[in-house]
């Protein structure tokens, strides 16, 4: 049988950049190459440069994303997608990838785009009665009304750029004083925004992948942040306890598992997901959803993967596999 030839995506257009290169990585190293002809590809605004393992480099075609060398072109059979943010976890290349037949990890591009989307997904989950904060919208160029935002959400209140990852243009608010210069900082990172409520209580990270035919939940990870919240530093600096399997009652993890089966299955998702939840007496209320989760080695999937008793590069095929039988 002849390998399946992979290209593990990474990079992209937004401040995950570098995070994305690292998952790429990792993805990239751990792929069985008994079974897979991998090729890492990275896409920046400037190039989309693909490698393999004997240091060959390749143009990526932006017409058919086939390889391009002096030597010969390479047509690839899947793709492993590692892009944090745009254009990779906004559906924008799982719809090129979708005109051009090749299947992929990740979800399609409408429900990728719609995933990205914080207030639309938050929308869409409410009417499916799934819990979560109280929330407030808010544009650039539409007037800031403290007061209404107060009244709305209450202090402590979290505001967050409403299309970014990584805990990227998200703000902590105390007081009303900090109020406007956290909104005119997250700004910076997208014009929409989500304002909402801070919830007190344990939080949890879940994994949820479609592998051997059935969705499963992966180990449940109980996250302890040093700082005021799961912010950038405690995902990636190590200022967070992450403790796998969660120290949480029966009852809370089977709550907690039907909620992110029934958003995976509602959601039409695909891969592996990462949901965020913090139990407020006993409910857990979704904070967002990451389609395309951090794959670093301080990374929380991997940990559940290896808590599983599953090697990585095996999880990784069964993704791969999964992704060629959609096809």
């Amino acid at each position: 049988m002849s390998k399946k030839k992979v290209g593990v995506v990474c990079g992209g257009f937004s401040s995950e950049f570098e995070i994305s290169i690292l998952s790429g990585k990792t993805v990239f190293l751990n792929l069985d190459r008994d079974l897979f002809e991998v090729y890492l590809i990275t896409i920046r605004t400037d190039a989309w440069i693909a490698v393999d393992d004997y240091k060959t480099t390749f143009k990526v075609s932006k017409g058919d994303f086939s390889l391009i060398s002096d030597n010969h072109n390479v047509e690839l059979d899947v793709i492993f997608n590692m892009i944090h943010g745009a254009p990779g976890e906004n559906g924008q290349l799982s719809a090129l990838w979708e005109l051009l037949k090749i299947p992929f990890s990740s979800c399609d591009s409408y429900n990728a785009a719609l995933t990205f989307n914080k207030r639309d997904c938050l929308t869409v989950l409410r009417a499916w009665g799934v819990p979560t904060a109280k929330h407030f919208a808010l544009n650039q160029g539409e007037p800031i009304d403290l007061i209404k935002i107060q009244k709305v959400v209450g202090l402590p209140c979290f505001v967050k750029a409403n299309r970014a990852g990584s805990s990227y243009g998200v703000y902590r608010v105390n007081t009303k004083s900090e109020l406007e210069r956290a909104i005119i900082n997250a700004f910076r990172e997208d014009h929409q925004l989500i304002i909402e409520s801070a919830l007190e209580g344990k939080e949890v990270s879940v994994g949820v992948a479609e592998f051997n035919n059935k969705i499963t939940v992966l180990p449940i990870t109980e996250v302890i942040s040093e700082n005021s919240f799961f912010d950038y530093a405690a995902k990636y600096e190590g200022k967070a306890q992450e403790i796998t399997p969660a120290k949480i009652k029966k009852s809370s993890k089977i709550e907690v598992e039907k909620w992110s089966k029934l958003i995976y299955k509602k959601l039409g998702l695909k891969g592996v997901v990462r949901s965020e939840f913090i139990f407020v007496d006993d409910i857990p209320h979704l904070l967002e959803i990451n389609t395309v989760p951090g794959m670093t080695s301080k990374s929380i999937i991997p940990q559940q993967v290896g808590a599983m008793g599953i090697e990585l590069s095996d999880f990784f095929s069964y993704l791969l596999q999964t992704a060629l039988k959609r096809e």
